[in-house]
């Protein structure tokens, strides 16, 4: 059984990064599709790193996604606290109404951001896109703050307030550090999710602001080029890094704390 269950997990991950290596691959094609190798350059790289637009695109990309990030997750983490905090009849109607939200469509969400951008009166920008962003992502930082705060010991809280400890200092010294490996777990899921949100991005997106999904969303519908190709290959390059570090900060914050 164990031995055909490592199988189907080597035969989906074939199958997922199958695609990624071919489009890798074709990356340092010379020629100009994918339909054929006909030589090994990296003309498509540098071409793409000397489009002006494509590098602001990529940069604003980048920014929206630590931004939206680093806002959902202070907000998502105290989010959790005072819903831990709160009934439980009425926890388990917040932590619903939260997952809610995890599972609606992104079609759905960004039709609704859309709607109320409208209405509001408020303009399409990079402003429009950060706010969607946070709200979206509030729920991924829940569900990964959560679980680390229902395993913490009551009794560390008791004792730093039997210690004269104010609710800040709890908060600061014994809770929020405790809840560290929770939080950085939840700031690289709600990064990711920004980084290559598509549905949502689309809606809200003005004409003066755009990410890379949509860039390249626009791009292929203009016919595929290798420069795109290229930089798919760079932000997985980066993706890969970024897993690396956040394995590394959460196994150093785990043996901390162990």
């Amino acid at each position: 059984m164990k031995k055909f269950a490592n199988t189907y997990l080597g035969l989906v991950f074939v199958l997922l990064y199958i695609p990624i290596a071919y489009l890798i691959f074709y990356s340092f094609n010379s020629g100009g599709d994918m339909n054929g190798f006909t030589g090994f350059t990296l003309d498509h790289y540098v071409t793409m790193f000397q489009d002006s637009r494509l590098m602001l695109i990529l940069v604003q990309t980048f920014f929206l996604a630590f931004l939206s990030a680093l806002l959902a997750t202070a907000i998502g983490t105290f989010g959790t606290i005072w819903i831990y905090q709160t009934r439980k009849k009425y926890q388990n109607t917040l932590l619903s109404l939260n997952n809610i939200l995890m599972v609606a469509p992104d079609v759905m969400i960004g039709a609704s951001f859309l709607l109320l951008f409208t209405a509001l009166g408020f303009q399409l920008n990079f402003v429009s896109v950060l706010l969607s962003h946070i709200a979206f992502s509030i729920p991924i930082v829940i569900l990964m703050v959560l679980p680390r705060l229902k395993e913490m010991n009551d009794d560390m809280i008791n004792a730093a307030y039997d210690l004269g400890a104010t609710p800040w200092q709890m908060l600061r010294e014994v809770m929020l550090p405790y809840l560290t490996p929770g939080i950085i777990s939840g700031f690289f899921m709600a990064f990711t999710y920004s980084l290559d949100d598509f549905a949502v991005t689309f809606f809200v997106t003005g004409n003066g602001f755009s990410t890379l999904s949509v860039e390249i969303y626009s791009r292929a519908r203009r016919g595929i080029s290798l420069e795109i190709n290229a930089l798919s290959t760079v932000v997985f390059l980066f993706s890969i890094l970024l897993v690396i570090g956040y394995y590394y900060i959460s196994t150093d914050k785990e043996e901390k704390h162990a």
